[in-house]
């Protein structure tokens, strides 16, 4: 103790010879008006120790600014050793509080709660961690954090060893926290808080500062709920109460912000984690809060994020090409083209087949394009149109090479490329492009054509953030570009399939006119297996067909083929319409069991409805697997569902079994309708409905067929996206000779 005795005659001695613990960290519960809440566990420090050996610093001056804030009292709090360091850090004289009690330089009432714990705590000889606002010789409050440890006299007398450290760094100086720690707080981008288990405000860095527009000094010990306006105060509290109550951390928290004045705001995104002790008791808890309004990552990930939904879900070529022209506008661009290469038909007539001029070919055909400017006056072409290209310039390069063209300030002047197309140019100039970037469309290795970026209005250049983002944005597009390109592909495919399947001539007989009408379904698969047939057998009696195989594309399409095929040879023999169903599901089964050699046998499922009408006797013998009922309309007027037993699906298995028929007589005028579920069923309507629905439909007598036909559809499918494919078939009985 010779060396605190020290301390306390002069004031100015060092006190290199006393051993202490070192501070803790993190803090627990700080108080603004000085509640001296802290770690109240035992210390084991019993007393001082040897001296430590340790050279003099050569500069007095230097040493006593390093010095730390140690001071000594005896057993009740009084004052008995005042260091250097506690003198440059309050202000106090060694002589100014010798013999005084600690207590009367905390910023509470030495009787209130401070003076209570305190007093506990020298009673108890425990040891004491925590924050404390002490009161400068100046008058103000300086926010420390503080330890309190006993110590052990000769003769067994009692000591209190108070040792603190600054939470504001004063005079430009590090405080408790070292070089790196200073750069990290006081220069990161990052608002950075702690606050103790009240949620008081200990500390908070520059940063934070600048957010609230206050200082640290204005609103160290203020609760969080009297931050500054405009910060969403509740929201916060609740946050930060579960993190202390619980100790799982909250991370990227969002909540707006906007200023007293009502004309800034932005969006900040916050975390929290709970400080802990060496026991795990809670001590405070951080807020580290990043402005993520204008974040361009935020922004490219929601961009593509959108792209992800947006481009490509329709399977249109142009309408994919739309969609990335349309979002690119104005996040990436003032002005976005999409040009597809021949990869792509967009229509009939190739890009081979055009003309070249003087001082370019045509080697696109414009499928996308969108501007801030009303009418596009950036794009020389429109949607549909040949984009005509210099034989050599960035546009043909990229679609040669697959790799980006990146110009961020275009100069449009003599001796670049721009020489060779003087239309372009001349565009350029006239509604201020000052940069710009082309990249390809390429998908699973293809070129299939270019994007065009360019900005007049935004000043700022590309540059290669908005390159990455553009390349990327284009790769999804792409994707869906060249799913579109080959569903088209397929869908045309199966639809000229389908169109050769069915019957070209169905003028009926002298007995019947007929007439018909097909709508492929707008889906992925597009065209599926609806048919229709009508075909002469012997004795001048027709027959009638309708038939719906399951499913979509091609498959369904070449399955539709050979039950059309199959029910026709089975028509010939002379089988009759019960027992030629029964025929053809035995017949899909074999079909079925003959594609097992591959491996991977498809089901055969489809339901039908045939018919034969006899002229001589008007007599109309019918059948259906699985199929919608017939329709009849009256010569008078009124319509009926013929009560036709509705059998099993053909594939199903029942081939052993003949399908029941019904006998019905066809008076003169007599309109027999045949159709498929899709006409009479959608996800939004069930078959019963439907079928009262096209009841009234059918219920219009004396009109041409083909009016009737149009008129059937118009009501049943009106401008709706057909969800499955219709087949329609029309039969009136035509007067006798």
């Amino acid at each position: 103790m010779e060396a605190l005795n020290r301390l306390s005659s002069n004031g100015t001695n060092q006190t290199r010879g006393l051993r202490h613990p070192p501070f803790r960290s993190p803090p627990q519960e700080p108080g603004a008006t000085m509640r001296a809440r802290g770690d109240t566990r035992r210390s084991s420090v019993r007393g001082p120790g040897p001296p430590m050996a340790a050279p003099d610093p050569p500069d007095r001056e230097a040493a006593d600014a390093a010095a730390p804030a140690v001071a000594v009292t005896d057993a009740d709090g009084v004052v008995t050793a005042w260091s250097p360091g506690a003198e440059r850090l309050l202000g106090h004289r060694a002589a100014d509080v010798m013999g005084r009690s600690v207590a009367t330089l905390l910023l509470a009432d030495p009787g209130g709660d401070l003076g209570g714990d305190l007093a506990r705590v020298l009673r108890a000889r425990a040891g004491w961690t925590g924050f404390a606002e002490v009161r400068h010789r100046e008058g103000h409050a300086v926010p420390l954090r503080v330890r309190v440890s006993p110590l052990s006299a000769e003769g067994g007398e009692a000591r209190w060893l108070f040792s603190a450290g600054a939470l504001i760094p004063a005079h430009g100086g590090e405080g408790v926290a070292d070089e790196a720690l200073t750069v990290l707080l006081h220069r990161s981008p990052m608002a950075v808080g702690v606050w103790d288990t009240e949620l008081r405000l200990l500390w908070m860095n520059d940063a934070a500062a600048r957010a609230t527009e206050r200082s640290l000094r204005d609103q160290v010990g203020r609760p969080v709920t009297e931050m500054p306006e405009g910060f969403d105060s509740p929201g916060l509290v609740t946050t930060m109460r579960r993190v202390l109550d619980h100790g799982a951390p909250v991370i990227d928290h969002e909540y707006p912000w906007r200023s007293a004045d009502g004309r800034r705001s932005r969006t900040l995104s916050v975390s929290f984690f709970r400080l802990e002790a060496e026991d795990g008791r809670p001590m405070a808890v951080c807020t580290v809060a990043v402005d993520v309004s204008r974040s361009w990552a935020r922004e490219r990930i929601r961009l593509l994020g959108e792209a992800s939904t947006r481009i490509g879900s329709s399977l249109d070529v142009m309408r994919t090409a739309q969609e990335l022209a349309e979002l690119s506008v104005p996040v990436i661009a003032d002005y976005v083209a999409v040009d597809l290469a021949e990869a792509v038909p967009v229509r009939d007539e190739p890009l081979g087949r055009l003309d070249a001029t003087e001082v370019s070919v045509p080697a696109f055909r414009r499928a996308g394009a969108a501007s801030i400017h009303e009418g596009i006056p950036e794009s020389l072409w429109a949607r549909g149109e040949a984009v005509y290209v210099p034989s050599a310039s960035p546009f043909t390069e990229v679609l040669s090479l697959g790799r980006s063209h990146f110009e961020p300030r275009i100069d449009v002047v003599p001796g670049t490329w721009w020489d060779a197309d003087p239309r372009r140019a001349r565009v350029a100039r006239e509604t201020g492009m000052h940069s710009l970037m082309i990249t390809p469309l390429v998908a699973r290795g293809e070129t299939l054509g270019i994007a065009v970026f360019v900005r007049t209005e935004n000043p700022r250049p590309f540059d290669k953030d908005d390159l990455v983002l553009a390349e990327e944005l284009v790769l999804r597009a792409a994707l869906g570009l060249d799913n579109a390109r080959q569903y088209t592909r397929e869908h045309a495919t199966a639809l000229a399939l389908q169109r050769n399947l069915l019957p070209h001539d169905l003028g009926g007989a002298p007995a019947i006119e007929v007439a018909t009408r097909y709508l492929p379904a707008h889906l992925r698969d597009g065209v599926g297996g609806d048919w229709f047939d009508v075909f002469g057998l012997d004795d001048d009696r027709i027959a009638l067909v309708v038939g719906d195989v399951v499913g979509h594309g091609l498959n369904a399409a070449a399955t539709m083929g050979q039950l059309r095929t199959a029910i026709r040879t089975l028509a010939y023999v002379g089988l009759p319409p019960g027992k030629l169903l029964g025929r053809l599901d035995a017949l899909a089964l074999r079909l079925v069991e003959g594609d097992s050699g591959s491996g991977h046998p498809q089901p055969l499922n489809a339901t039908c409805v045939f018919a034969v009408y006899d002229p001589a006797t008007r007599r109309c013998t019918m059948a259906r697997a699985g199929h919608p009922p017939p329709a009849l309309l009256a010569p008078d007027g009124g319509v009926t569902l013929l009560d036709l037993p509705a059998g099993t699906p053909i594939g199903v298995g029942m081939g052993a079994f003949d399908f029941e028929s019904l006998e019905v007589v066809l008076d003169e005028g007599a309109v027999l309708a045949l159709y498929t579920d899709g006409l009479v069923e959608t996800r939004d309507i069930d078959i019963d409905t439907g079928l009262d629905r096209l009841r009234g439909a059918l219920d219009r007598t004396g009109q041409p067929l083909d009016e009737l036909c149009d008129g059937v559809i118009d009501t049943m499918v009106g401008d709706r996206l057909t969800e499955d494919d219709i087949a329609l078939l029309l039969a009136r009985v035509r007067p006798s000779d």
